[in-house]
């Protein structure tokens, strides 16, 4: 059956999932995961939860889903060896160098692929098997076909979220509230901005970027029927009361085969909802229908303190099968076994021929039945019993105890896991010369001959846009500037077909390298015999990554910019490295589309502008797929300030260019290469010179 898998901030929410019938639950530990801000576990507290699931039958998987530097990485793999020794029954994580972390300290402790890592298509799914993961939890923007198809093909566990909260953006390829507010979703410290008003033309006033949560309540047997592993719940931030509710009503309309009740789905509602819920991305039906925001509303006191009382009282969920010989001149022998193997078996006193009554098989059953206040119940008895004895029923309760006590020690034993070598950090050799100057460009008119005429290492051009312009991308390889296929950050199966011819023609014109910015279209690109080179979207953060990234044969990796230059100068860097020194940051990649939902219309080639509270632009562009992407409202600009950057040891700079104009993209590229004055208005710095959360 198909897993129901809670979230659990605390450990109260922890007891209060597992008592309502999660399978399993994850939880978060320190600041290494994608919810800081909830509890989350200390030593003691995780020791406590996993036996705790354990001994009922539930498994508890670790988020260890967050970017992190080198210097935390000693840290993690403390972590790591921790949650192997203690038995946590898998990690998720997003970091390529914290999988590979994992894959050398802890060989036998699963790793499931974190939603953080973007996987939206078969292609990224295959690539998180080929990394030795186990599971991997896809996209929530995923329809019902789409899910359908990756899990009839895929050699690993799918996961699904199916209720909760919903981000904007593609998770993982969020920067909207580290750019704007100096706290980061990639490293477990989001700030929610989406939730707040924006509007067009100049004013905030509407929530444009606030989803409703999703639920797939009504869905759970055609996801079962498809294949997935696991239906996840949303919500490690929330009340335990909120983890209670949610997932009695699933884990019953799960197990019961059946739509949940009118009582129950009132119950989802009262327990958090944002003016109702959605399963638009489910049912492929994107739209304004889908926004909402959470009306703060009166606590449902009595649903709440109700469904306290409940998970607060213990409630048998683990079967157990019991056997019972009791033979005259013989001791009392009683065995206990659980489904998943364990057995118990323990000697008491011999029985005594009956002065007054004898002790029926009737009596046995009777005292041994009485589990109450443990997690068992005895779900099949054979009593072998010989007519005409005695035996005190205290002494069958001492047994019963003792029995149930002793397999609990066996279900929440710790597993015998490999320990495997010490951390390693990868070295690598720092550029000393001073790095070149790459392009990205957004549109085919950005491309011209006074670009090439300044000679940029690389030019970044989606597929489309190289076929566009084949006579001036010739002539810029002519000239020995490398050209570079840039993938789509989004690329559902569907969609594959059409990409792949345009990827052939591309290599008819002498197009033999990509930029991937996600694990699918690195594996799309291999499959055409691409050499790649790593975007921004991969998350590059520290040394093992770009070690693992080598081990992929990447020649190249974009490093994130959520990294001050300072961290990125101390960097080992086994592959030559990149950052983006200009332009406008991408803030989000939607699969809903806000262009769309302004007006009822397509109208992506207009100037569609979005405005914060502040007064701040941010510009709304077309991604392919009939998708948004929000860039920042200033622009990244650092051609005043190369003494920062040049001494890094880095291979490349690159200058992101979207809205600008095909004059302004030659004018900022000689600025950098210092040969003019221009300045754009309104720029940043970025994040490159402060911390960032």
């Amino acid at each position: 059956m198909m897993e129901i898998l809670s979230p659990a901030g605390s450990y109260e929410a922890a007891v209060a999932a597992v008592q309502n019938g999660a399978d399993a639950i994850y939880l978060g530990y320190g600041k290494f995961n994608a919810r800081r801000n909830a509890a989350n576990f200390d030593e003691n507290g995780l020791k406590t939860t996993v036996d705790y699931c354990h001994l009922r039958g539930v498994k508890v998987y670790l988020t260890l889903n967050t970017l992190l530097s080198d210097k935390e990485l000693p840290q993690a793999a403390k972590l790591v060896r921790l949650c192997s020794d203690i038995g946590v029954d898998a990690l998720i994580v997003q970091d390529l160098g914290v999988a590979e972390l994992v894959r050398q300290i802890a060989p036998d402790l699963p790793v499931h692929g974190s939603t953080q890592m973007t996987v939206h298509n078969l292609d990224g799914v295959m690539a998180c098997a080929a990394l030795g993961m186990e599971r991997v939890v896809l996209s929530r923007e995923l329809s019902r076909e789409q899910i359908r198809y990756i899990c009839r093909r895929s050699p690993i566990e799918i996961e699904v979220f199916v209720h909760g909260a919903l981000c904007m953006c593609y998770s993982g390829q969020c920067f909207l509230s580290s750019v704007i507010g100096g706290r980061s979703g990639n490293r477990g410290m989001c700030a929610q901005p989406c939730r707040m008003k924006y509007g067009w033309d100049g004013t905030a006033d509407s929530y444009p970027l606030s989803l409703k949560d999703m639920s797939l309540v009504r869905h759970l047997q055609e996801l079962e029927e498809m294949g997935v592993a696991s239906a996840k719940i949303e919500g490690r931030m929330k009340r335990p009361e909120y983890v209670a509710i949610v997932t009695r009503v699933y884990s019953d309309a799960l197990r019961e085969q059946r739509q949940p009740t009118r009582e129950e789905l009132e119950d989802l509602t009262a327990a958090f909802n944002r003016q109702g819920f959605t399963d638009g991305y489910y049912q492929g039906k994107t739209g304004k229908h889908m926004f909402g925001i959470h009306e703060k509303e009166q606590v449902p006191e009595k649903l709440f303190a109700r469904t306290r009382q409940e998970y607060h009282r213990e409630h048998a969920r683990v079967p157990v099968t019991m056997t019972v010989e009791m033979k005259a001149g013989r001791p009392l022998c009683i065995t206990a076994a659980d489904s998943e193997g364990h057995k118990v078996r323990l000697e008491g006193p011999a029985p005594a021929p009956a002065l007054h009554r004898a002790v029926t098989e009737e009596d046995i059953r009777r005292q041994l039945e009485r589990t109450g206040g443990t997690p068992y119940y005895v779900e099949e008895m054979e009593i072998a019993a010989d007519g005409g004895l005695s035996i005190p029923l205290s002494a069958l309760n001492d047994l019963r105890r003792r029995l149930l006590d002793d397999l609990s020690q066996k279900r929440i034993a710790h597993p015998s896991r490999r320990t495997g070598a010490p951390l390693s950090m990868p070295k690598g050799t720092n550029h000393t010369e001073t790095p070149g100057y790459t392009v990205s460009l957004r549109s085919p008119e950005q491309l011209t001959e006074s670009l090439i005429a300044c000679k940029p290492q690389v030019i970044y051009l989606a597929p489309e846009h190289i076929l566009k312009q084949a006579e001036l991308v010739s002539r810029a390889l002519e000239q020995g500037i490398e050209v570079c296929a840039a993938m789509p950050r989004i690329l559902w199966d569907k969609e594959r077909r059409e990409l792949d011819a345009l990827l052939e023609q591309v290599k008819q014109l002498g197009v033999y390298t990509a930029l991937v910015g996600d694990l699918g279209a690195l594996t799309i690109a291999v499959s055409h015999d691409f050499t790649c080179r790593g975007d921004f979207g991969l998350g590059v953060y520290n040394s093992l990554t770009l070690s693992k990234l080598t081990e992929m044969g990447l020649i190249s990796a974009t490093l994130s910019f959520e990294q001050r230059l300072a961290r990125i100068r101390d960097l080992n860097k086994p592959l030559d490295t990149e950052i983006i020194g200009y332009g406008r940051l991408p803030l989000m990649i939607t699969e809903n589309c806000i262009i769309h939902n302004r007006g009822g219309r397509c109208n992506c080639h207009a100037s569609n502008v979005l405005t914060d509270r502040t007064g701040a632009q941010f510009p709304v562009l077309k991604a392919r797929g009939c998708r948004n992407e929000i860039f920042n409202s200033k622009k990244l600009f650092l051609a005043d300030k190369q003494e920062s950057y040049q001494k890094l040891g880095l291979w490349a700079v690159r200058l992101s260019f979207t809205t600008e104009n095909p004059r302004e993209c030659v004018q900022i590229l000689e600025r950098y290469q210092g040969k003019g004055s221009y300045t754009p208005i309104d720029i940043t710095r970025g994040l490159y010179f402060r911390d960032v959360e």
